[in-house]
């Protein structure tokens, strides 16, 4: 009898202790999939690939060099754009040079005039000869004056033209920067669009990466989670260790959405019932690279 008894209550104490432990294995507040944020890098400009060295899984720095697009047909509008430039550049008129010559005859017409002062003072000359130098020097420093704005206006127009030519140049020398292939980010290849010998065009895809570094775990909550999470807070995420554990990390919510949305079917909340859920973002740091992209997650908000 004594035996039976100690044999009920053991089995009552693991019955107790198995649901504990699937009590707990499912108390989290809310669970979903782990995500990164991918970006597909494209080509910017059209022509062959040379070279294009990026495999699957292999991890890239940021605005490292990855490959080249062909830029013969580039480089060569680029000369001819500069030699273009300095045709533009010849035309432009030397306005001292032309003028120098006037300018020497307004000087020797002005020590005429100082002369002729001093010889009517005298009453040697008379005033008619000092009046006309005054209307020879008046009429020069007016044909100086026109021929001036004349010549500044026509290089104006040949300053507008070779600025228009250069502004050719720098749109041709970005497009050889843009021929160069470069990740915007620091992160793991994850999938390969194109290879080297292809024609690419602009917007053409070359290959998929992501920071896999920092992953984000997509859950949803219902409305009476929301009003005690904000954006900043810290809160517990688990990932899975293997078939019977989990691994525990230290967890951000990055977003909170604005607008409920109907249950996905493959999620679970903590309250089944509700129609509507609010999707956050929680980050989260993978430095050992332990998390996976699509790997099942679970969050605790307390």
């Amino acid at each position: 009898m004594k035996n039976f008894m100690k044999y009920n209550i053991l089995l009552c104490f693991f019955l107790l202790l198995l649901a504990g432990c699937r009590n707990g294995q499912n108390d989290h507040d809310a669970s979903g999939v782990f995500e990164a944020t991918e970006i597909i890098v494209s080509a910017k400009v059209s022509g062959e690939i040379i070279i294009l060295n990026v495999e699957e899984g292999t991890l890239v720095r940021k605005d490292s060099i990855l490959g080249f697009i062909d830029t013969t047909q580039l480089y060569l509008k680029k000369l001819q754009l500069q030699t273009g430039l300095q045709a533009v550049n010849s035309k432009r008129i030397d306005i001292a040079a032309q003028i120098a010559a006037a300018k020497e005859e307004l000087k020797t017409l002005e020590r005429e005039r100082k002369r002729f002062v001093t010889l009517v003072d005298n009453k040697v000359a008379n005033r008619k000869q000092l009046d006309d130098i005054n209307s020879s020097i008046a009429t020069l420093k007016k044909r100086i004056a026109a021929q001036s704005e004349q010549m500044s206006n026509a290089n104006s127009g040949i300053s507008s033209e070779a600025g228009s030519v250069e502004v050719q140049i720098a749109q041709v020398e970005d497009m050889l920067q843009q021929s160069i292939i470069r990740s915007p980010v620091a992160g793991t290849v994850l999938a390969k669009y194109s290879e080297k010998g292809e024609l690419a065009a602009a917007g053409k895809p070359l290959f998929k990466v992501a920071d896999l570094s920092v992953m984000y775990l997509r859950a949803y909550i219902v409305g009476s989670q929301i009003t005690g999470l904000k954006t900043g807070q810290k809160v517990k995420v688990f990932s899975d260790k293997d078939e019977s554990a989990s691994r525990l990390h230290e967890g951000v919510i990055s977003w909170i959405s604005d607008n409920a949305e109907f249950t996905p079917k493959t999620i679970q909340t903590r309250d089944e019932r509700s129609n509507l859920v609010y999707p956050v973002k929680i980050a989260v740091r993978n430095d050992s690279g332990f998390i996976k992209q699509g790997m099942y997650g679970e969050v605790d908000f307390r």
